[in-house]
């Protein structure tokens, strides 16, 4: 496979996919509001936290998706169909095992829920939201991992597409219910519903495009093939242990030690950083099958020019991201739900590091499970939950809500930002890691600058959310933009960039 059908592929993979979360922030952001207008304080802080909760229980499955999408790669790229069938038949019995231990699990939790809850009283029924939590998440598993296959052969877009058409009926559907009936079970058992057909539908679609997924003459895998994938799951597991307790433990501390309340507030700013980093990488996720087939294909070179085109492109996007939002998520924040729910300006600005910090690691960690190298720092994930917990617990206890987040910034620091890069540079490109942090701490003062600059212009507009947000919106669009096409139009990644932003949007062959 070329190098122009890698790029195509990419290129339709996060088009549909940045159209798909477009779609489904919209949506997503128009429930939420009706949630919050319909639905106490409690069961908002409710709904966070149990999402945290199944997210901590379903710890497991990544590590199996991404082990055996990264073991597809070959096979796919040789045309080998029986192995892939020995893949996708062991991968189909890895995910019935982890349906079965999450549910094990939740339902072990149940007793331990007026722990995690501080005032769980004022909910209803609250054992009964939680099972329908616990039943949607189980649902997830059934029949979805043939999702997989067709991502590994670069069609990440086929499957998106069935999943934004399932959330956006799910969204309207829910939207009615609570605005109708206000019933959050009925509303919940919607969101069961429409995930267990969507994963029906994408099912069949895997099937009519891989016939031989129904066939059930598939060889078992050689004993070093499972060792070798059953080494990357145990690797890709303690990632996800890490990555769940850094970014979904939030909730739990704050419902702990702050209430419900303050919880609500997390999971409507969340809501609004979580949808912007979750449109932002997509532009990731649309090239990794890309990156798997180019780490099968290239050379070390090729493959290494690759990534720091994909680096200088991440961190565009999220100098970009984090100055607006900064700007603009309080203004945002109490125009659609209200000023009781608000941070202070330093908690936002924490959060908006956090959020950076997090976004630059795309680049690493997607050319990282792209290449099968998640196993050499394995143990990065533990050191950082541990961090995260340890600082989290001591800093809630000191400075209140906001300790949450710094804890998180410096289990961040301590361990991610420095580790995977390294573990990229040793393992795959075989060269110094050092030009890579100076590109970070040059970039990082770049961001800094469009950021003051910024703030500065957006501190002169005053008045209420509705106009800070029409007003300081264009600022925040034009000033950075602008400062980074000046400072970067004549570097080669930019120029690579556009040669193929040109190429395919026609420009570049008329």
């Amino acid at each position: 496979m070329g190098e122009k059908s890698r790029t195509a592929y990419s290129v339709k993979n996060t088009t549909v996919s940045l159209i798909s979360r477009l779609t489904a922030i919209g949506m997503g952001y128009l429930l939420r509001i009706v949630f919050t207008h319909t639905m106490s304080e409690s069961y908002v802080g409710v709904n966070g936290l149990f999402l945290d909760i199944i997210n901590v229980l379903s710890l497991s499955e990544l590590g199996v998706g991404t082990a055996v999408t990264y073991a597809l790669y070959a096979p796919i790229a040789k045309g080998d169909i029986e192995k892939q069938k020995s893949l996708m038949r062991m991968y189909a019995r890895f995910y019935r095992m982890v349906a079965v231990f999450v549910a094990a699990c939740g339902l072990l939790l149940i007793p331990f829920l007026p722990v995690l809850i501080k005032d769980g009283r004022q909910v209803e029924h609250l054992n009964v939201i939680y099972l329908l939590y616990l039943a949607n998440t189980v649902g997830s598993y059934l029949l979805i991992y043939k999702k997989t296959l067709m991502d590994a052969h670069q069609l990440l877009y086929i499957g998106t597409m069935y999943q934004t058409i399932s959330w956006a009926c799910k969204d309207v559907l829910q939207m009615l219910v609570l605005v109708f009936t206000k019933n959050f079970i009925l509303f919940l058992l919607l969101d069961i519903f429409c995930t267990v057909v969507c994963n029906i539908c994408i099912s069949r679609k895997a099937d009519a495009l891989y016939p031989y997924l129904k066939e059930r003459d598939a060889a078992p895998l050689t004993q070093g093939e499972r060792r070798g994938i059953f080494q990357n799951i145990r690797a890709m597991m303690m990632h996800k242990a890490g990555t769940v307790i850094v970014n979904n433990t939030d909730n739990l501390l704050l419902s702990a030690f702050a209430g419900l309340a303050s919880a609500g507030s997390y999971s409507n700013y969340y809501l609004v950083i979580g949808s912007v980093r979750q449109l932002s990488t997509q532009v990731f996720q649309g090239i990794t099958a890309s990156v798997g087939n180019l780490g099968v294909t290239e050379d070390k070179e090729h493959i290494r020019r690759i990534f720091e085109t994909v680096f200088f492109l991440g961190q565009w996007i999220y100098g970009f991201c984090v100055i607006t939002l900064f700007e603009l998520l309080n203004p945002f924040v109490e125009l659609s739900f209200g000023r009781n729910y608000l941070f202070s300006d330093g908690i936002v600005f924490v959060l908006c590091v956090n959020f950076f910090l997090t976004g630059m690691r795309n680049a690493a960690l997607t050319f990282r499970d792209s290449l099968g190298l998640f196993w050499y720092d394995r143990y990065k994930s533990v050191a950082e939950a541990v961090v995260n917990l340890v600082f989290s617990l001591v800093f809630v206890n000191s400075f209140g809500t906001i300790g949450v987040f710094l804890g998180t910034m410096v289990s961040t620091v301590a361990t991610s930002l420095w580790v995977e890069p390294y573990i990229l540079y040793k393992y795959e490109f075989q060269a110094s890691c050092a030009g890579y942090f100076l590109r970070y701490f040059c970039y990082a003062l770049i961001i800094g600058a469009a950021w003051l600059l910024t703030d500065l212009l957006c501190a002169r507009v005053t008045g209420g959310p509705g106009r800070l947000l029409f007003l300081r919106l264009p600022i925040c669009v034009a000033v950075p933009n602008a400062l980074f096409l000046l400072v970067y139009a004549r570097t080669r990644e930019f120029r690579l960039l556009w040669e193929k932003m040109r190429q395919y949007t026609g420009a570049g062959r008329r």
